[in-house]
């Protein structure tokens, strides 16, 4: 049955797993793992960067680029839905000594460039010395166009600011963009990246790998980048039997995005649709996606009901609490995630909303 939970729950297919079996293999501590140097060389190429690093996560690589742009004391402004704030257990703090700031993100997903320059300290030993901008990419399934990624590039360069991505899901955005840019998604990715310092690509959420990301900056960064790297336990050995299938997924998935993409707005069309009938009505929210990922929002009871009768039936799913605000009062609501990949089919689909609608229409 259908998995929702994350991208992250794909299994490798046959010809990855063939090309995971087949690679050649060094010792990537010595840095001469043969696959692992062809990968890094590859996106590297791919994206405009001098050089690039794999490591175990997205966390990981994310932690990697913040230290190795900023020094202990340093701040780095980051938006308060950002993973690097909110989703990595602190670790830019924990581990880095690195003083986040957080702006409260726009409702298209991005932040506001005049709170990013107003949240930039002055050179004065009262405040910690603003070092970096941290931008995500996609962020919540929203993508940020191509003008914005420019505009936060100019600002940081025009302030002696690093710049970096969470590009976790940036082939996400590269897939939604390229159309309107008249381009490959791979050229809208590479686009997306210039003027930034650094980028964290995510091999196993959408791409498909099974584990792995890739820190990608200039030569000087990614030798900075090792050495934290080996601080933080993530140099590994025989990394080839993985960096196969991330070389994989970058030469085979990035286009099939696309249709992870078609099958959320199915699945966002047959909701809205449901959001009018039965135990819906009235009380289903759609938001509808740009990417891969769609969000709905029920009254917390009815939320309960719901995802106790899915998992009867092996859907999974995740969800979240909050309270929403209305004429004075406040309510419960369960906010669900349902995140389409390369293992949803349309059948999928077709099968989770025949689940849906019987349920829309069962007695409470």
């Amino acid at each position: 049955m259908p998995d929702f939970r994350s991208d992250t729950v794909t299994q490798p297919c046959a010809a990855m797993r063939q090309a995971m079996h087949d690679a050649p293999l060094g010792d990537d501590v010595f840095n001469d793992d043969p696959t692992t140097l062809e990968l890094q060389r590859y996106a590297a190429e791919l994206l405009g960067f001098e050089a690039a690093l794999f490591a175990p996560s997205g966390t990981q690589t994310n932690l990697i680029a913040l230290m190795s742009h900023c020094q202990r004391g340093d701040e780095a402004i980051v938006g308060q839905q950002w993973h690097t704030y909110k989703w990595e257990g602190g670790g830019m703090a924990v581990l880095g000594s690195i003083q986040p700031q957080p702006i409260e993100l726009q409702a298209d997903g991005s932040l506001a460039l005049q709170d990013i320059a107003a949240a930039i300290k002055p050179d004065d030993p009262h405040f910690a010395r603003t070092r970096l901008i941290v931008i995500e990419n996609t962020v919540g399934g929203k993508v940020l166009p191509l003008s914005y990624m420019q505009q936060v590039a100019v600002l940081a360069k025009q302030r002696q600011l690093g710049c970096h991505i969470d590009g976790a899901r940036l082939f996400n955005a590269a897939v939604a963009l390229a159309p309107a840019h008249q381009c490959t998604p791979q050229q809208m990715a590479r686009q997306l990246c210039q003027g930034y310092d650094s980028v964290s690509i995510c091999l196993s959420k959408g791409l498909g790998a099974p584990v792995g990301s890739l820190l990608l900056g200039s030569a000087a960064l990614i030798t900075r980048a090792r050495r934290i790297r080996k601080m933080l336990g993530g140099g590994m050995r025989q990394t080839g039997v993985l960096t196969a299938a991330g070389l994989y997924a970058l030469k085979h998935n990035i286009a099939r995005l696309a249709d992870d993409h078609a099958h959320a707005r199915l699945l966002a069309e047959g909701l809205t649709t449901l959001s009018t009938q039965g135990r819906f009505a009235g009380k289903l929210s759609v938001q509808q996606p740009q990417t891969n990922i769609v969000f709905t929002d029920l009254p917390l009871a009815l939320a309960r009901e719901l995802q106790a009768f899915l998992a009867a039936q092996q859907v999974q799913l995740t969800s979240s609490n909050y309270l929403q605000h209305s004429a004075g009062a406040s309510a419960e609501q369960i906010r669900i995630r349902w995140v389409c990949h390369l293992d949803i089919s349309t059948a999928d689909i077709q099968q989770t909303l025949d689940l849906l609608q019987l349920f829309a229409h069962s007695e409470g």
